[in-house]
């Protein structure tokens, strides 16, 4: 049992709190290319991709292990994404900053779908039972140079102006 949910039920609670993180993630790299802030859907995917991260800690495990790594990392760019966009209003280098950590927390959530693509597909996980075959090193070297590539022009094209904010 984890949080009163077996660990089947809490394992898709899990998984499809990464997907709709994942939709919406790319939702919001559509918009940051389009120079966008497409409000409702940087919401959800914030919310679900810190719940995301949050619920990977109650798997169990006996020590740190590279999926914690992860979730740390997505974690704090998590949390300088929020408060570039919500704290910072976006100004200055905080929109800049801003779609650097957006498409970071995205690529690290994609990146671990790759992941576990290769370890519970069985035709997938054919072609890379460890994980150290070069079938899973090409798909996420691949993955990780479209995502700097689609990051560099997310920042080159965010240039929206920052929220203006309420006199005080």
């Amino acid at each position: 049992m984890i949080l009163g949910m077996t660990t089947s039920a809490f394992t898709l609670v899990h998984v499809l709190l990464s997907l709709v993180g994942i939709g919406s993630g790319f939702l919001v790299l559509y918009g940051l290319l389009l120079g966008k802030r497409l409000d409702g859907a940087t919401a959800i995917f914030l919310v679900t991709t810190i719940l995301t991260s949050l619920t990977g800690f109650f798997f169990p495990a006996e020590h740190l292990l590279p999926s914690h790594v992860i979730g740390i990392i997505s974690l704090v760019a998590l949390a300088v994404a929020i408060l570039a966009r919500y704290a910072f209003h976006l100004a200055r280098a905080w929109r800049r900053i801003y779609a650097i950590c957006a498409v970071l927390a995205l690529y690290l959530n994609v990146f671990v779908l790759v992941v576990q693509t290769f370890l519970k597909v069985p035709a997938v996980h054919a072609l890379a039972p460890t994980q150290k075959e070069p079938p899973f090193l090409i798909v996420q070297l691949v993955v990780m140079a479209i995502f700097v590539v689609l990051g560099i022009f997310a920042v080159k094209r965010f240039r929206i102006e920052p929220v203006a904010t309420a006199p005080s």
